[in-house]
């Protein structure tokens, strides 16, 4: 961190520099890991990569250059990385942390974007090269820059699934490319054909679009495994992504084997997180078991033999088929010896480390948590491959921290802090203390969480305005973690105190509070809401909740128009919708329509009551708060015309109201169509941290 702030302000947290996990070398003795940052001066964004020394904690520049990435070791000494050119080309670039820069020098050049690079040495002393890159349907690598252009701009569709996120979907697909290299005279250079395309033929799409990338695919010296749609069903109806083995011997095969299935019996939903054990022979995975729920729970997996596909094992099965651990398994890591699985998974509002014998036959008891710094766990990483100890480096941020490296010995349960980013908070002006937790009942017999985010020269003997924070998902939480899209702190440092609840349909509290928001969208979430405005009203005296404001994006944008149309919308001063739902019957407008019919209770034309009962239009009589609706055109997976229509209405009952649209933006704002010279590193929802301001101009809504 070269930025040190006295009060952490929307300007501070868009120019604070941002890091990647921290990826250790073999012995353990250095980490490379990238840092981008955004100028206001320069209205520019930088990138560099950088080599942490895991013992003194201290990081040396390797690489200054915006068009660098994914550096990944190959060697104790060297690490390779991409560079992309200005026709659509990437070059695969080796050089030394001893003297970098000076010795860099090129592998080879393919005349495509190629992404999601991945390596390992094999025991002929060649290494494994496996990427992603866009390809033809004659399976040839695609490259848009020099592609021949259409004559004419329509899309002709016959089918399901005509856009996706944020594009109208094409011909060409993601696929998994592999080569070796080897090393002659000092330098590595390809072993064989530059690169050979894993999937040809297959009909399969690996990593899954829109978000797979590394985690959808492992490599080991039998060969390669990876998740794929399964090509026979529909991808806007269902969720089913099956895991895959091509066996491979040496990574040069021009004609690699057909992709196998692995079969999982009765587990039919996403498969996620394939990992090979070190000795090659066994693979860790998830899988789902609907195949119409995104947001069933993952069941950790395990391929005991990569030669026999036909037998998986899940670890805490039962004969309910509800398993025993009620928690969601989501990355995986394999120990030094293969006994057991460092495993994360959401827990409270923070994704902790766990523990698991790596036999499902030995999980019998509930895994045991590992200790680590505070926050949440985003990365996990042997700390060195050869160290039976297997100590871990663990990458971690929080509400005050947005990257932190620790070294854990799971053995003793001890965490060291080698790296903060902005030492535990310091830098931006935060600590640990502005952190709080509350819970209430629900509006069953239930408890609900909720995080609470203080100002950092509060006054218990002062009062301030609440924020009042709802999450999107609906199946998500707020956690202990950082956020460039949705800052708590940013909002508290304003002069609120935040409180973020995570009602019925949150993960993280057992899957029974999650599946309660089945059919119940503005039910069992919305009581709970109530709830915890009566506990704070009731219980946080410090807090002035006749001066509040809620705020929410997604299915928070929904609970946004809901509340607007009951009671609990009468308590705010102000209310913000950040790309939600205004009427549920237009949930079929959106892409991925397996969401709508499970949450729904099934299709619009079968049970159109079930998205009659909670639709928040149904109620815009009601609707008296002054509203902030925000809305992006690129927005697919809730289009343009679900913040135009709440706008209208506002706006047709004289109620006070905004509305800020984005023309090149998508559900999430990734600020793609800005040219990669001048695209400024922003969360994807950072208009609102200055539209919210308390007294800001730009908002147009007078402070609570």
């Amino acid at each position: 961190m070269t930025l040190t702030a006295t009060k952490f302000t929307p300007e501070v947290l868009l120019s604070a520099p941002r890091r990647s996990p921290a990826v250790p070398n073999a012995k353990g003795t250095k980490a490379l890991f990238t840092a981008t940052t955004y100028s206001f001066e320069t209205h520019r964004k930088t990138s560099q990569i950088r080599m942490l020394d895991i013992q003194s904690g201290q990081s040396t520049l390797l690489v200054d250059d915006l068009s660098a990435s994914e550096p990944t070791w190959i060697g104790d000494d060297e690490f390779l990385y991409l560079k992309t050119g200005d026709k659509g080309n990437t070059t695969v670039l080796v050089d030394k942390t001893a003297r970098p820069g000076s010795q860099a020098y090129e592998v080879t050049t393919i005349k495509a974007r190629i992404s999601n690079i991945k390596i390992k040495e094999l025991p002929n002393g060649t290494v494994a090269f496996v990427c992603s890159a866009s390809t033809t349907p004659d399976g040839q690598l695609s490259n848009p820059v020099t592609a021949k252009k259409p004559y004419s701009s329509a899309k002709v569709y016959t089918s399901l699934f005509v856009r996706h996120w944020d594009e109208w979907l094409g011909e060409d697909k993601n696929s998994l490319w592999y080569t070796a290299l080897e090393k002659k005279n000092g330098r590595f250079t390809l072993a064989g054909r530059s690169l050979v395309n894993a999937l040809a033929g297959s009909k399969l799409e690996s990593p899954v679009p829109p978000f797979g990338g590394t985690g959808d695919f492992d490599i080991s010296s039998t060969g390669l495994v990876f998740v794929a749609k399964d090509p026979e069903l529909n991808p806007a109806i269902y969720t089913k992504t099956d895991l895959y083995y091509v066996p491979l011997k040496n990574f040069i095969e021009e004609q690699p084997p057909s992709p196998k299935i692995v079969e999982t019996p009765g587990l039919e939903g996403y498969t996620n997180s394939p990992v090979f054990s070190h000795c090659g022979c066994k693979v860790a995975f998830t899988r789902m078991k609907s195949k119409q729920y995104e947001s069933d729970k993952p069941r950790l997996m395990l391929l005991p033999d990569i030669s026999d596909l036909s037998k998986t094992e899940e670890f805490f099965a039962t004969d309910d088929g509800e398993g025993a651990w009620d928690y969601r398994p989501e990355g995986i890591l394999w120990s030094a010896d293969d006994k057991s699985l460092y495993v994360t998974a959401e827990k409270n509002a923070r994704v902790r480390l766990w523990e698991v014998p790596s036999n499902p036959a030995d999980a019998k008891d509930t895994p045991t948590i590992v200790k680590t710094a505070d926050g949440s766990v985003n990365d996990v990483r042997l700390l060195a491959e050869a160290d039976s100890s297997s100590k871990l480096l663990v990458s971690t941020t929080s509400l005050v921290d947005n990257s932190c490296y620790s070294i854990v010995d799971p053995s003793s349960n001890t965490t060291d802090i080698i790296s903060s980013n902005s030492k535990q908070g310091k830098t931006f002006g935060l600590s640990r203390s502005c952190i709080g937790d509350i819970t209430f009942k629900g509006a069953g017999d239930y408890d609900v969480h909720a995080l609470v985010v203080r100002p950092s020269n509060f006054d218990e003997k002062k009062k301030y305005p609440l924020c009042f924070l709802i999450h999107g998902g609906p199946q998500g939480a707020w956690q202990d973690g950082w956020s460039n899209r949705w800052n708590p702190a940013v909002f508290a440092e304003q002069g609120y105190v935040v409180v973020s609840p995570n009602p019925t349909g949150s993960t993280g509290y057992g899957m029974a509070l999650q599946n309660g928001i089945k059919g119940q969208w503005g039910g069992r979430p919305y009581e709970d809401l109530v709830k915890a405005f009566e506990h704070i009203e009731k219980n946080m005296p410090y807090v002035d909740t006749d001066k509040a404001v809620a705020l929410g994006a997604s299915y928070g944008g929904y609970m946004i128009n809901w509340i607007q149309g009951h009671p609990l919308g009468r308590k705010f001063k102000a209310l913000v919708c950040h790309d939600g739902v205004f009427s549920t019957l237009n949930q079929w407008g959106s892409e991925e329509l397996f969401f709508p019919i499970h949450d729904f209770e099934g299709t619009i034309y079968d049970n159109r009551a079930g998205y009659e009962k909670w639709d928040p239009a149904q109620h815009v009589n009601e609707w008296a708060t002054p509203q902030l609706i925000i809305h992006s055109e690129l927005d697919y997976r809730l289009p343009i015309t679900e913040g135009l229509a709440p706008f209208n209405i506002l706006q047709s009952k004289g109620i006070p109201s905004k509305l800020v649209m984005f023309p090149d933006e998508n559900h999430e704002m990734t600020f793609k169509k800005l040219s990669s010279e001048h695209q400024p590193v922003l969360p994807r929802h950072h208009h609102l941290l200055f539209l919210l301001t308390p007294g800001s101009s730009h908002s147009g809504l007078k402070e609570p």
